[in-house]
């Protein structure tokens, strides 16, 4: 008992734990066993509409009434589907953003932009060969 009270961090503050909690269920007893929410709980999609198109798919089905609740859920359900694919959207584009030029564990394959650029040199050279053949070409004929 003594090695509890020393190892006891509440009774070496003075706290009595048990005075503690009945002072709790006094002050709040009428917030025992109620659901607080933040927020009003609206729904993500229109219910109107909604209704209305889960209505002719259960009449589909066979099913004549759908409760209130039925569309709530589905809603919440949408909103959260939507909320986790535009999650994985986003991070989908920052790995296209990242870049790996100056990370050490990646090495450059290739190099589109040097090889478009000798390439472009090449053609550039091509064409001043041609240029100054057709210049000799006209030079002899003119002589």
């Amino acid at each position: 008992r003594d090695d509890d009270d020393i190892n006891d961090v509440a009774s070496m503050a003075g706290v009595n734990l048990n005075e503690e909690s009945a002072r709790i269920m006094a002050a709040s007893s009428d917030l025992v066993g109620t659901q607080l929410q933040s927020c009003k709980d609206e729904p993500f999609l229109a219910a109107i509409p909604l209704h209305k198109r889960i209505l002719e798919t259960a009449k589909k089905l066979g099913i004549t009434d759908v409760p209130a609740e039925v569309v709530t859920f589905i809603s919440h359900a949408t909103q959260s589907r939507l909320r986790a694919v535009l999650e994985k959207v986003t991070v989908i584009t920052q790995h296209r953003m990242e870049s790996y030029k100056d990370d050490e564990w990646y090495e450059q394959a290739t190099d589109v932009r040097s090889q478009l650029k000798f390439f472009e040199q090449l053609e550039r050279l091509e064409k001043q060969r041609k240029d100054e053949q057709e210049r000799e070409i006209l030079l002899k004929a003119a002589k």
